[in-house]
């Protein structure tokens, strides 16, 4: 199934790096017969360190990698030679995704920028050599610090996907349909419901060289607040969107009923999803005549800007680019 490659989910097992331990060595030379210590230091365990990459738009390729363990720091030598610092691990991440704690799925920091690096798990400290032991009193001490341990835990990686427009409908609204004519993106499209099994992301040309970024999320249907259908499993992707085109097929029983069972269901999973500016889109409206749609507007919120179009037919296919780009730029 084209689209199965998408994954905005993983859980992993990862181990930062021991630091090595410091040496216990003294100088010992041809005329130093009783040099003092001189035992260098360990190195410092490699660190795992999280970075962004705005080509990657899926986890797919940490998909297979359950348990990731960075190196440990080399143990210090003598004539004061510290230990090879442990080599650091980067996994590189697509923009927009969030870690969390395994145990507890506290988000800890989410990456949003092109080559942004956080260090997710930090690498042991070396220890030190005898040379920092050494005193007035004890002139040779025969002991050295042991590096500390590194850190380990299962962590989460979410991703949430970065886009401009959300499109939000029941399954079978002409979601996927709309983006594949505004944009070079190929989703599934078939006559069932559910066609649409994971967020599709198409770049949407606009005037001047313009463009912005359109995600269609599989279709929400009452109650998916509480986990009914496929929507709620992907409705954190639309939280970053500047705006909603809430997508309404012309045939529907009722429009304005379909409308507000959507708004509620964003409401119930993130009050804060119903703040965000939105367009009604009537999609499939090559079925009305002038005057269904005189009736049709009459039922439509009067606040919220709306248009008729139709994928099929190209239908007003700009005046709904210009409306999306108004509203994302007001």
């Amino acid at each position: 199934m084209e689209g199965s490659n998408f994954i905005d989910y993983v859980k992993l097992f990862l181990r930062s790096g021991n630091g090595g331990g410091g040496s216990v060595h003294f100088r010992r030379e041809k005329y130093v017969p009783k040099g003092g210590p001189d035992g260098g230091d360990g190195g410092r365990g490699g660190n795992i360190i999280l970075r962004g990459n705005k080509q990657l738009w899926t986890l797919l390729h940490l998909k297979y990698k359950k348990h990731i363990h960075a190196d440990n720091g080399a143990y210090g030598e003598g004539g004061l030679r510290s230990g090879k610092s442990g080599e650091d691990i980067i996994i590189e991440v697509p923009l927009g995704t969030i870690a969390k704690d395994g145990e507890t799925e506290q988000k800890e920091f989410e990456i949003l920028e092109d080559g942004q690096e956080i260090v997710w798990l930090a690498g042991g400290r070396g220890g030190q050599g005898n040379n920092h032991f050494k005193t007035p009193v004890n002139q040779a001490p025969r002991y050295a610090q042991p590096g500390e341990s590194g850190a380990e835990g299962w962590k989460i990686l979410e991703l949430k996907v970065l886009a401009d427009v959300g499109l939000v409908g029941f399954p079978n609204a002409g979601k996927s349909t709309l983006l594949s004519v505004v944009s070079a993106a190929k989703p599934e499209i078939a006559n069932y419901p559910f066609t649409t099994l994971v967020p599709n992301l198409g770049v949407v040309s606009y005037r001047d060289n313009r463009s912005f970024i359109m995600a269609d999320i599989p279709g929400i249907i009452e109650g998916a607040h509480e986990r009914k259908g496929l929507g709620v499993r992907f409705l954190r992707h639309i939280e970053r969107n500047s705006c909603l085109l809430f997508v309404i097929p012309a045939d529907s029983n009722d429009i304005k009923k379909e409308y507000k069972i959507l708004e509620k269901e964003l409401k119930l999973y993130n009050k804060e999803l119903i703040n965000k500016p939105r367009i009604i889109g009537i999609s499939k409206s090559d079925l009305l005549d002038d005057e269904l749609i005189a009736m049709l507007k009459k039922e439509l919120p009067k606040k919220i800007p709306h248009v008729f179009f139709s994928s099929m037919t190209n239908k007003n296919i700009i005046e709904l680019k210009d409306a999306l780009w108004k509203t994302m730029n007001s």
